[in-house]
């Protein structure tokens, strides 16, 4: 992928994670009334906090890119938190805490996909902070998974696969630069 193609892609997923993050917090605190003791409100509504500290933050980089979040995606991720929340109000609680689970687990692939791509592009000032931002990630899916998995009714669900450990995260960004490193004749011999 060439810088300008990385960027785009960066943008991109920065604009995405940006109206996703305010979906997620508008479903959050809905889904927090739902909870089964006010320990785990508690948890829920810290994700809550950090879900809207990703937005911030991805918000800064957009704007050191020089760009904006995407209308369209704000409005649309703001009306599926909305849609969510009303769902956690009469879905009980295995199924709030279920769909978490799945679309956390897509985060932080997302993350890690911002990451090299903002490698890519020339921002390395991003990588930091978009890898603890996927490593929040992980520990959110792996909340709502542990939660979901000791329901009943977690049995009869389609299952995701669990994230690989949390120390991979930074592990598969180097492992991404050396393959990168490589001359371009010895990463066509391996297929790459």
């Amino acid at each position: 992928m060439n810088p300008r193609e990385a960027r785009r892609r960066l943008v991109r997923i920065l604009q995405l994670a940006h109206g996703g993050e305010l979906g997620a917090a508008l479903a959050y605190e809905s889904h927090a009334r739902t909870a089964r003791t006010v320990a785990e409100r508690d948890d829920i509504l810290k994700i809550r906090a950090e879900e809207l500290d990703h937005r911030e933050r991805v918000g800064r980089m957009l704007e050191r890119l020089g760009e904006r979040p995407d209308a369209v995606v704000e409005r649309s991720m703001a009306r599926i938190g909305r849609a969510i929340a009303a769902f956690c109000r009469i879905g009980g609680w295995f199924l709030p805490m279920y769909g978490a689970g799945r679309l956390e687990r897509r985060n932080i692939v997302e993350y890690e996909e911002a990451a090299r791509a903002a490698l890519l592009s020339g921002h390395p000032e991003f990588v930091d902070d978009l890898l603890d931002m996927a490593e929040v990630e992980w520990d959110h899916e792996r909340f709502f998974r542990l939660k979901s998995a000791s329901h009943w009714a977690w049995q009869w669900m389609p299952q995701w696969e669990p994230p690989a450990p949390r120390e991979e995260i930074r592990l598969s960004l180097e492992e991404f630069l050396r393959e990168a490193s490589k001359p371009a004749t010895e990463l066509v011999a391996l297929g790459v």
